[in-house]
C-alpha cells in the first residue's frame, strides 16, 4: 500500500538526505512513499550521477585542517568551480574529511573516502553532494603532521586555497607562525638539500648543463655574426659606398660600426672547462637554495636565510607540509559560448 506523498514527507526526506525537493518527490513516488527506500534510491541515483561526472576535471576547491597538539591533518577537497567550493555543504565535507583523517590516520585518500562521518562514508557524502550540486568532486590528498616536541602550527591563507602545517623540534610559536607564512608565500619544495632526491638534482643539472652549452653556442654565433658585419662594413669603406654617404649618414654608419665593434670585442673565446664546471656548480647551488626552506631568504628579512635565522634563534624545523589547491592539476580550457551553442544545436 502506497503512502500519500505529502509536502511534509518530501521535507523529511530532504532533511535526511540533503537532496533537492524535486529529486525527493520523484524518489518517494518511485518507492510508494517509503522513506527508507526513497533514501536508498537517492543514494543510488547520486552514485550514478557521480560516476558520470568522474571524468570531469576538478581543480578548484578548498583545504581543511583538523588536529590537536599531538598531530594535525590537512586535506584537499576539489570541485570544478570556485562557486561550489565556497558553499557551506562543500566546506562541511572538507572539514569532516580532515577530522576523519586526523582521527583515523588512513593509509591514503582512497581509504579516507571509505571512513564514516556520521551514518555514511565520506565517499557517500561526496556522491550525494555531486548529485545535489551537479559537479565532480574529489578528496584528492591529505597529510598527517605529528608533533616533534616543539610548536605544531598551522596556517590557512584567506580563501582556504593555500595551507601550511609546520612541526618544530625547537623554537617558539611566534617563529613557527612566521615560518608557516613564509612557506605559504615562497613555496619551498623541500626542507633542506638532504631531502632532494638524486633524480631531481640530476635532472636539474642536465638542464643547467644544456643551458650553459647553449649560451656558449649562442655567444659563438653572435661573434661570427658581428665579425661578418664588420667585414661587410670594411668593404663598404674600400669600395666607395661609405664615401658616397651624406655627412648625417656617415655619422650613423660610424655609430653602427663602433657599436658592432664593441659587441664583438676580441671575438669569441670559449670558456675553459673548469670555468664552465664552476658555473654549473654555482647554478645548481642556487637551484637548491631556491627550492629548500633552509636555503631561501627569509621573507621578512631577505638579508637572512631561513637556515641562519633558525641558528640565531636556536630553533629547528622537523617537517612541514604545504598544499595549494589544484597545484599539479591541468585545468581544462572551456569555451562556454561554444558549449552553449552546441547544446542549443547552433553551428558556429
Amino acid at each position: 500500500m502506497s503512502t500519500p506523498i505529502t509536502a511534509a514527507l518530501v521535507k523529511e526526506l530532504r532533511e535526511r538526505t540533503g537532496a533537492g525537493m524535486g529529486d525527493c518527490k520523484k524518489a518517494l513516488e518511485a518507492t510508494g512513499g517509503d522513506l527508507d527506500k526513497a533514501a536508498e534510491k537517492l543514494r543510488m541515483d547520486g552514485s550514478a550521477k557521480a560516476d558520470k561526472k568522474a571524468s570531469r576535471t576538478a581543480a578548484e576547491g578548498v583545504l581543511a585542517i583538523a588536529g590537536n597538539d599531538d598531530a594535525v591533518a590537512i586535506v584537499e577537497l576539489n570541485s570544478e568551480t570556485d562557486f561550489v567550493a565556497k558553499g557551506d555543504d562543500f566546506r562541511t565535507l572538507a572539514r569532516k574529511a580532515a577530522e576523519a583523517a586526523h582521527a583515523h590516520k588512513p593509509a591514503d585518500a582512497a581509504a579516507l573516502s571509505q571512513l564514516k562521518a556520521g551514518d555514511v562514508t565520506l565517499d557517500e557524502h561526496r556522491r550525494t553532494l555531486i548529485a545535489k550540486l551537479g559537479e565532480n568532486m574529489t578528496i584528492r590528498r591529505f597529510e598527517i603532521v605529528e608533533s616533534a616536541g616543539g610548536p605544531l602550527v598551522t596556517y590557512l591563507h584567506p580563501g582556504d586555497k593555500i595551507g601550511v602545517v609546520i612541526a618544530m623540534e625547537a623554537g617558539d610559536v611566534e617563529l613557527a607562525r612566521d615560518l608557516a607564512m613564509h612557506i605559504a608565500a615562497m613555496s619551498p619544495r623541500f626542507l633542506d638539500a638532504g631531502e632532494i632526491s638524486a633524480d631531481v638534482l640530476a635532472t636539474e643539472r642536465r638542464i643547467i648543463e644544456a643551458t650553459v652549452a647553449q649560451e656558449q653556442a649562442d655567444a659563438r654565433a653572435d661573434s661570427e655574426k658581428f665579425a661578418s658585419a664588420l667585414q661587410e662594413m670594411d668593404a663598404e669603406k674600400q669600395n666607395g659606398t661609405y664615401a658616397a654617404l651624406s655627412d648625417d649618414e656617415k655619422k650613423s654608419w660610424d655609430d653602427d660600426y663602433a657599436m658592432i665593434k664593441k659587441k664583438l670585442g676580441g671575438g669569441f673565446k670559449p670558456k675553459p672547462a673548469e670555468i664552465l664546471a664552476k658555473m654549473i656548480d654555482g647554478r645548481t647551488a642556487k637551484f637548491i637554495g631556491e627550492i629548500t626552506l633552509l636555503g631561501q631568504p627569509f621573507v621578512k628579512n631577505p638579508d637572512l636565510t631561513v637556515e641562519k635565522l633558525l641558528a640565531e634563534r636556536k630553533a629547528k624545523v622537523a617537517r612541514f607540509v604545504r598544499f595549494g589547491v589544484g597545484e599539479g592539476i591541468e585545468k581544462q580550457q572551456v569555451d562556454f559560448a561554444a558549449e552553449v551553442m552546441a547544446q542549443a544545436g547552433i553551428k558556429a
